[in-house]
């Protein structure tokens, strides 16, 4: 990726005011935003540093006064993301020691980033596999191995007391849950009939109490 310099697009008067308000760190966070808006509706490997410089009203020269690549850029989009759902999972699994309690509470949890980090669920979910390649996106295999083993261990540990059926696969169970999560954010709107509160609420309903009624109709095939 090469530096594009006096190429931006942008007015006098905007970029103007895009690089002499507010403090260093503000900036930057408002870059990031910026960028992570266009890597989500773009496309990662899609969207030019010049782009997101146009976006911000500066020059793309401009930009590498805070990041020294576009990668630098949506490496902390994820990150921060990524930090904040492990350590909000942790903090559940700390808070109580009975597993419906946490797997709730995770839904919650889960359904509680759609809004703030949408834009990193969605790079997550399209550049997966493109980021995945390269060594300085390691973490995101490590993030994903370890909100898996969270899952997993709590689902277990519901089986193991009772809480939950012992005939389903703990794994294929995360996965399932992981996925209806995430591919929400494709079509869930802020504004609309249900807030992310009431989404993970009817979801918790759906995933603990089922949708038939009556007695079990379904088994395991051996």
């Amino acid at each position: 990726m090469t530096t594009r310099k006096n190429s931006g697009t942008a007015t006098p008067a905007k970029r103007q005011r895009t690089t002499s308000t507010g403090s260093a760190s503000e900036r930057r966070d408002h870059l990031v935003k910026l960028a992570a808006e266009l890597f989500a509706r773009k496309g990662f490997q899609a969207t030019t540093v010049r782009e997101i410089a146009d976006e911000a009203g500066i020059l793309s020269g401009s930009l590498y006064h805070h990041f020294d690549s576009k990668e630098t850029i949506v490496d902390e989009v994820l990150s921060t993301f990524l930090d904040d759902l492990i350590a909000r999972y942790r903090a559940a699994v700390e808070t109580s020691s009975d597993p419906r309690t946490v797997l709730s509470e995770m839904v919650r949890i889960g359904f509680g980033t759609l809004e703030p980090h949408r834009a990193a669920i969605t790079v997550m979910q399209n550049d997966w596999n493109y980021l995945r390649q390269f060594e300085r996106f390691n973490y995101l295999v490590k993030a994903e191995d370890e909100v898996e083993q969270i899952w997993v261990t709590q689902i277990k540990a519901g089986q193991a007391v009772g809480q939950f059926r012992a005939d389903v696969d703990p794994k294929l169970t995360y996965r399932m849950i992981r996925d209806t999560i995430w591919v929400a954010v494709r079509w869930f709107r802020p504004g609309g009939r249900l807030n992310t509160g009431g989404l993970a609420e009817h979801y918790i309903t759906v995933l603990f109490d089922g949708l038939a009624t009556g007695e079990r109709t379904t088994q395991r095939k051996g």
